[in-house]
């Protein structure tokens, strides 16, 4: 991230919080337990799942959305904000106010949390590499070459997911605008490419972007059920969510990377790495790929820390639970990018009306000045971050609880609970802990 948006991370470290850290941590420790202790007495059968699709959405909703003018009209969206963004990457300087970083950093990466809990898995209909590459599909025969293997899952978006976090944490040029014009060159090809190979399923497998969008989208109130717009309960949603191969690595790289940029930011970090002899690329490095590997590994052995039953084999547990680590996504996303994506989000729509840095006001944003509400305000601000970690923790427990009562063999529904539940307050702890110190 540019120097100057580094301010919108976090808030600001343990002095500008309202509460003590030991104080939030406890109390966020107690709120699950007890959160914990509740469903164990009072919810005892499962109630979320296939057959609880929700309810019918509105005729006209449902025939709106579904019909191929939409869907049309959704995929020009996409394709014109793909070449305004191309336009600037190409043409435009190589500054940090060039509007191509926040567009790629803020409103892209950040922004596609809020867009998918409002409107559903939403990049999937405006995605220009899916416009793109089913344009040179079709002109190439309409035929894939290749049968998208079942066993590769979800991987190829979970290494996408950790390629982008790299670009953005540990490049060193993460804000040169060729940098990251290359990398996405790079995006867009390996996406149209697998396109040709593979078909349409490659891009609900591979592209990492879809895959993030898919996965939070789960928790708004939008699904379908053969095939018709529902409104279903956020958790009951989250809770469709395909069990695939590769799934828990996506949440483990989202979840590492998120603790990693709070990490770097601490001082603790910073003064390990300037008396360190190790290089700091290294430490960089090592930060971010051993955060995701640790928290795909914590998680995966507290899921497979349980018996099972009939039909069903300890390796699957991981990806069988990782849908209730969606809400705990959201919840540090929350908490560490509110101010990034509402300040420098503001920021960024007034860059993009000049973005070959000309002096020009294309959209007319240009005068708009950034209102720093958010910032003027800590005390909301940090207690607002403080319950999105809690609250994601709590509706995640419930997510977890429910499968395990639906898949676990009687004798271990609670007590196989119990090492998800430790890892959870772990992660509610490790979060908080590292928003107080960043």
């Amino acid at each position: 991230m540019p120097t100057d948006q580094l301010l919108a991370h976090g808030v600001g470290g343990a002095a500008d919080l309202p509460i003590p850290a030991s104080l939030a941590i406890a109390g966020a420790v107690a709120a699950l337990t007890i959160s914990f202790t509740v469903l164990a007495v009072a919810w005892r059968t499962p109630r979320y799942g296939a057959q609880r699709p929700g309810r019918p959405a509105p005729v006209w909703l449902d025939a709106t959305v579904s019909s191929p003018l939409f869907l049309a009209i959704a995929r020009t969206v996409g394709l014109i904000a793909f070449g305004y963004t191309a336009a600037a990457a190409m043409f435009g300087a190589d500054l940090v106010i060039n509007p191509f970083l926040g567009i790629v950093y803020v409103l892209l990466w950040v922004g596609i949390v809020p867009a998918s809990l409002l409107l559903g898995p939403f990049y999937r209909a405006i995605s220009p590499v899916r416009s793109i590459g089913g344009l040179l599909f079709r002109l190439a025969g309409g035929r894939a070459v290749l049968s998208y293997p079942e066993r590769l899952g979800y991987w190829p978006a979970a290494f996408g997911l950790l390629a982008f976090v790299w670009l953005e944490l540990v490049h060193p040029d993460s804000t040169s605008v060729p940098t990251v014009r290359l990398w996405f060159a790079g995006y867009l090809a390996a996406m149209v490419i697998g396109g040709l190979l593979f078909g349409d399923k490659w891009y609900s497998r591979a592209d990492p972007f879809e895959v993030y969008s898919t996965l939070i989208g789960r928790l708004s109130v939008w699904g379908r059920h053969q095939g018709r717009l529902m409104l279903r309960s956020p958790l009951a949603n989250v809770s469709s969510t395909p069990a695939r191969p590769g799934l828990t690595a996506v949440v483990a790289v989202l979840l590492g990377s998120t603790a990693y940029d709070s990490l770097h930011e601490s001082g603790w970090w910073a003064l390990r790495m300037q008396t360190s002899t190790v290089s700091p690329a290294v430490w960089e490095h090592v930060g971010l790929i051993g955060l995701c590997v640790f928290a795909g590994l914590l998680f995966a052995g507290a899921c497979m820390a349980t018996g099972v039953g009939p039909g069903v084999r300890r390796v699957e547990l991981p990806n069988r639970f990782a849908h209730s680590i969606a809400p705990i996504i959201v919840g540090y996303m929350v908490a560490h990018y509110l101010t990034l994506l509402v300040e420098i989000g503001q920021r960024t729509v007034i860059q993009m009306s000049d973005p070959f840095s000309t002096g020009a006001n294309i959209l007319g944003t240009g005068d708009w000045s950034v209102n720093y509400w958010l910032s003027l305000h800590p005390t909301g601000l940090a207690v607002t971050k403080v319950l999105a970690v809690v609250i994601g923790h709590v509706l995640g427990a419930v997510a977890a609880h429910d499968r395990a009562i639906s898949l676990l063999p009687s004798r271990h529904q609670l007590t196989g609970q119990l090492s998800v539940l430790f890892v959870m307050v772990f992660f509610t702890a490790g979060g908080l802990l590292l928003l107080f110190s960043s």
